[in-house]
């Protein structure tokens, strides 16, 4: 097959207009929003001392045929049983990304025995899954040594300690969501960003990290909005909620500093305050391809990242099976069109305090009583999602449980 030479990733991008075509074309992929993904990230600690640190080589031999290249380069980087694929970050967080699936259900199914299947191989060697956002017991501390992650370390140690904490000791979830059709694209885009803040809020569980309280309900967020503005700031505003989505990422992505300059050698540093725009423009002796600019996208982290579907990335890690939770109050906020414009509607005026969410999760009122009014609307749109019986009273309750939560909280 004969690749068309706008679609070769080789192509050299002459100038902004080539990269907002290609951005286009790679970020939002429109059409029926019909499937649903998940990433789960974990730290992992000795199941009889969790301060005590996990190397590499431990966690090699416990993932077996499932390590990722990054820690054993001759491994197959085989699959969980239903299609998850296993990843581990530098402060040797793991992390599985499910296939997309077309039912809420069969999501949460199929994940639930990579869980587990995950989970025993842990067991085995002694090891456990953390049940937090952030590492309550240990301090940050460098596992995953790769040209990308010191390049990392290097440009985020220019603005202080918080790169560091974010790389090594924070553990997300990540619900990944069809961008829908071209007409509903801005609506769903502006909605799964102002949903963000009451969210982060209601579902906050990093307030401990290295033995001591934070004084931060998610010092998770905390870290990555202390990191650098320019890739972690969210990229709808409400000070601008009409704005086109395709125009605001591309604006966003290239005014963004590089973070990573890959060449064969081992330092991946760039030059500072060099963004893709400059890159463009000329500022570095070689021109940017089509994967220079896809490989700079991969670098950006803010709340909701468009990869061609919605990454939404503003969320804590949970323990045990409360992750599906969230999954089906997103999910339900977006299966229609009228569900999606009350929730932007009771979010707007919230949707711009994402540090009052992760200083103070439900304690700060605002966002308390969207949080409530949110998590009424999923309930009443949960049906939408066809759950089994089961499935459906059981992720019914949680709701419930986290409703009654959240007015606890807001006492």
């Amino acid at each position: 097959m004969v690749m068309s030479p706008e679609l070769d990733r080789t192509t050299v991008l002459r100038d902004a207009a080539a990269a907002a075509r290609h951005i286009a074309r790679i970020c939002f992929k429109t059409g029926p929003p019909t499937c649903t993904g998940v990433e789960l990230e974990w730290t992992v600690h000795d199941a009889a001392d969790p301060a005590r640190p996990v190397d590499r080589e431990r966690l090699r031999q416990a993932l077996g045929r499932h390590s990722p290249v990054t820690i054993d380069g001759t491994s197959p980087a085989d699959r969980l049983r239903h299609g998850s694929t296993v990843t581990v970050e530098p402060g040797g967080q793991v992390e599985i990304s499910t296939p997309p699936r077309s039912s809420i259900a069969a999501l949460i199914l199929a994940t639930e025995a990579d869980i587990a299947e995950l989970t025993s191989e842990l067991d085995a060697a002694g090891l456990a899954l953390g049940r937090t956002g952030i590492d309550p017991w240990r301090a940050p501390r460098a596992v995953l040594q790769t040209p990308r992650y010191q390049a990392m370390r290097c440009v985020f140690d220019r603005r202080g300690p918080a790169g560091r904490t974010m790389m090594y000791s924070t553990a997300g979830l990540q619900v990944c969501l069809d961008a829908g059709e071209p007409e509903r694209l801005a609506e769903r885009w502006a909605a799964v960003h102002g949903v963000g803040p009451p969210l982060l809020a209601a579902f906050a569980t990093a307030d401990r990290h290295a033995g001591r309280r934070t004084g931060w309900a998610s010092a998770r967020m905390a870290a990555w909005l202390a990191i650098d503005p320019a890739r972690t700031r969210p990229v709808w505003s409400p000070a601008r909620p009409d704005r086109d989505p395709v125009a605001a990422w591309t604006e966003y992505a290239l005014a963004a500093p590089l973070l990573c300059l890959r060449d064969d050698g081992p330092d991946w540093t760039p030059p500072p305050g060099i963004t893709f725009g400059d890159w463009l423009a000329g500022a570095l002796p070689r021109p940017p391809t089509m994967d220079d600019l896809e490989y700079h996208l991969s670098t950006l982290f803010p709340p909701v990242r468009p990869r061609g579907y919605l990454e939404v990335r503003y969320l804590d890690a949970q323990p045990g099976r409360e992750w599906t939770i969230p999954l089906a109050v997103l999910a339900a906020l977006l299966a229609d069109p009228a569900t999606t414009r009350a929730a932007l509607a009771v979010a707007a005026p919230v949707a711009d305090r994402w540090y009052s969410a992760a200083r103070y999760g439900l304690a700060d009122p605002p966002l308390a009583a969207a949080a409530a009014a949110l998590f009424d609307l999923a309930l009443t749109a949960l049906p939408a999602l066809e759950l089994p019986a089961g499935p459906h009273e059981e992720t019914s309750r949680g709701i419930r449980r986290r409703r009654a939560a959240v007015e606890r909280g807001h006492r």
